[in-house]
């Protein structure tokens, strides 16, 4: 199961209005679910709306009852059965986040679950974007979604599969369990602080362990090296990290950067890696090197003016890791 971070996203939902949309049949298929996890977001202070299509008839007037029964604090609006479900939902204003409960991950072409839409780098293309979404019958409502943002409407909305735990996990977890749409995902680059950014770091990290991109960095090396950490954040969220390493008096290493699934491909690891070199530079450094065997970073390091080296110049370092590419940066001219 997945590890929740509560107090440190409660912190940014409380008091904030969440919405969740689900159909009838959703609805009444995953009902305790829904409910389960509706009253997981009251606990922790957030106010939430709960939107549902089922229709007025005697037989679901016990689904109804439940409905008011357990969810005191929600509250409960039915869209008329026969109108379009997701442009009568999108309709209301006031919520903070809109999350829509689906029986299916939003896919590529290919398949693959889409982590993240930031809605500035599809408007101009969105034909072409939207021809790469796998559900076809939710195109059109996605393009109703970004343009809701687009207008300042709607701050976020969340395309979850339908499970247990689906919206606890999505709200209060690093990865999340579906996608996340938005215009304005505004990153601010900060020392690591506390205990809980501590661990948060350490999950991010985990991500890349397994990959054999990162060596292990377990919580008590990160506590002992704190000042060296440093964190990006979304939302006041930790969702990527880096470690400045002193190699001498003039030189600095960027190591243990890592961006969370669900950002990457949205230009945060270009930020982390341009707020690192302002940090280093800042506190009188004047050469970046980085060791990576990850494809990703080396190419995002070269578009960024780092230049693979050869392990002559930082033998001592290099020899710790003999087998992976060295690149440099000069940072003192710039």
């Amino acid at each position: 199961m997945p590890r929740l971070y509560i107090e440190e996203y409660t912190r940014v939902l409380v008091g904030k209005s969440v919405g969740i949309a689900c159909r009838e049949g959703i609805l009444r298929d995953h009902f305790d679910i829904i409910v389960n996890d509706i009253k997981f977001l009251n606990r922790q202070g957030i106010v939430t709306t709960l939107f549902h299509n089922m229709a007025n008839r005697f037989a679901n007037q016990k689904h109804f009852k439940l409905l008011a029964e357990r969810l005191p604090p929600t509250k409960i609006l039915r869209v008329p059965a026969g109108t379009d479900f997701y442009r009568n939902v999108l309709d209301h204003h006031g919520l903070h986040k809109l999350i829509f409960l689906e029986r299916k991950y939003l896919t590529d072409r290919n398949g693959r679950r889409i982590n993240t839409i930031d809605t500035r780098r599809v408007r101009d293309s969105w034909y072409q974007f939207g021809n790469l979404i796998s559900n076809p019958s939710f195109r059109p409502s996605l393009e109703t979604i970004c343009h809701q943002i687009d207008t300042g409407r709607l701050e976020r909305a969340h395309i979850l599969p339908i499970r247990k735990h689906t919206i606890k996990h999505e709200l209060f977890t690093v990865e999340g369990t579906g996608t996340l749409i938005a215009n304005n995902f505004k990153e601010t680059f900060a020392p690591l602080s506390g205990d809980i950014d501590e661990e948060l770091v350490v999950a991010i990290l985990k991500l890349y362990q397994s990959d054999g991109y990162l060596k292990p960095r377990q919580k008590k090396y990160i506590a002992e090296h704190q000042a060296r950490f440093f964190t990006t954040r979304i939302d006041g969220i930790v969702v990527g990290c880096v470690e400045l390493i002193p190699i001498d008096s003039q030189t600095a290493e960027l190591g243990a950067l890592a961006i969370t699934t669900r950002f990457r491909g949205q230009r945060v690891g270009v930020f982390t890696v341009n707020a690192f070199i302002i940090e280093a530079r800042r506190q009188g450094y004047r050469h970046i090197i980085s060791l990576t065997r990850n494809p990703r970073l080396q190419s995002l390091l070269s578009r960024l003016g780092f230049a693979l080296q050869s392990g002559d110049l930082y033998a001592k370092r290099q020899a710790l890791s003999p087998s992976t590419p060295m690149y440099i940066k000069l940072i003192y001219n710039q």
